[in-house]
């Protein structure tokens, strides 16, 4: 078999980008997709019209990745949103911010960028070789010698692994990158989905399955996590909940299913609005119309099914006037808009999951590098290590970020 400078293994957006700068410097690079064709993943991203990244700082960017995103320092200034866009123009790419924030490219399709990254490839020498599953990492004398596939042995002194995750393995995502990195020594964390919708076992939310709510606060309501919150659009489904809260909450909760297997938590669907803000709205609105029913009352602030579902939890007849409503029922009702209690009981599992939660322990790779600290000539990058963000670009301007930086110090 060949001998070649590198050999990276994945053709996500973090192999294909390093295999690209590798190239672009004069190596001799070998690009291995266990697949019959590259970026797999990638078509899917963003419903496929491929969110790249986002328009925050670095320093903002970073936190939104908890208390491990300064991991990401080095690799971001090696190559930012900002280098990204100009790498994208450079190859025949326009990209744009529509909202000022989420960077698409100007097409909303992720095949203009697989194409743009499939000719680069072509431009800069890249071997690529499809349907090559790699099934063990060569070494002698701690240093990557090259791999073995299932079609023979490539041989490399430099190896960059861009497995990806667990999610979507329809898409090639199947793990094998985490097997590969523990024979040689490495430590793997706790892997769970993540970015995907949660199961409830109330089932009146198939009921609302046409409101979309912005502004939802959802709480894990488990005194030992009380400190888990987030806010964004949520949607109903027939199984239970999704939408941009629910994708990146996810991460919080798939682990805490695995630990408890059911999940009490509490959601506001009233941008914020308190028991006392409520009654008060409740009464100025009866003032404005005092022969209307609870239920026209509430839905002022909610949609019309998700407000009958509530007149029904608080034990309520949504069609009596505001001054029938004694005090007991009164103040469930307000207890009921104000903090909405569901329980989360259950997920899809990885084939429905966008990203996930876990991986190569951070603690045995350079930051500066991506290069392992216990096998000489091995680097990762992407959603391999143990890092993940929200939806918004962050997740895929990782895998670019240190894909790039691991193809620079190669």
């Amino acid at each position: 078999m060949k001998t070649y400078d590198i050999i990276v293994i994945g053709s996500g957006a973090a192999g294909i980008i390093s295999a690209i700068v590798a190239a672009k410097d004069g190596k001799n690079v070998l690009l291995l997709e266990k697949l019959p064709q590259i970026a797999s993943k990638l078509k899917a991203t963003g419903g496929g019209k491929c969110n790249l990244s986002n328009t925050l700082s670095n320093e903002d960017f970073m936190s939104r990745f908890g208390r491990d995103g300064r991991f990401m320092q080095d690799a971001l200034k090696t190559f930012s949103h900002n280098d990204l866009i100009d790498f994208f123009e450079q190859i025949g790419v326009q990209t744009h911010a529509p909202d000022g924030f989420r960077i698409f490219p100007t097409s909303h399709s992720s095949a203009t960028i697989i194409e743009a990254l499939h000719n680069e490839l072509n431009r800069v020498g890249v071997d690529v070789k499809c349907s090559q599953k790699v099934e063990n990492i060569l070494q002698k004398n701690s240093q990557v010698i090259g791999v073995r596939t299932q079609n023979g042995d490539f041989y490399a002194p430099k190896l960059i692994l861009a497995t990806g995750g667990l999610g979507y393995p329809t898409l090639g995502s199947e793990g094998d990158g985490y097997k590969m990195a523990k024979e040689v020594g490495h430590k793997v964390t706790n892997l769970y989905p993540a970015m995907m919708p949660l199961h409830t076992k109330e089932d009146w939310v198939s009921n609302c399955i046409a409101d979309t709510l912005s502004k939802v606060e959802i709480k894990v309501d488990i005194k030992k996590h009380k400190k888990l919150h987030a806010t964004g659009d949520l949607i109903f489904t027939k199984k239970g909940l999704r939408g941009p809260v629910i994708l990146d909450f996810a991460r919080e909760l798939t682990p805490l299913i695995d630990k408890y297997k059911e999940v009490p938590i509490i959601l506001n669907f009233t941008k914020g609005m308190n028991e006392e803000q409520l009654l008060l709205h409740l009464k100025n609105e009866n003032q404005k119309n005092p022969h209307a029913t609870i239920l026209q009352h509430i839905t002022t602030l909610l949609p019309h099914a998700i407000s009958t579902q509530l007149c029904k939890l608080s034990g309520i007849n949504p069609y009596a006037k505001l001054k029938e409503l004694k005090g007991t029922n009164k103040t469930k009702l307000l207890k009921f808009l104000a903090w909405t209690p569901l329980t989360i009981i259950g997920h899809d599992g990885f084939k429905m999951a966008m990203i996930t939660r876990g991986g190569i322990n951070l603690k045995e790779i350079n930051p500066k590098t991506m290069q392992s600290k216990i096998l000489k000539g091995l680097y990762f990058c992407g959603e391999i290590v143990n890092l993940d963000g929200p939806c918004g670009g962050y997740n895929l301007q990782w895998s670019f970020s240190s894909g790039y930086l691991a193809g620079k110090s190669v």
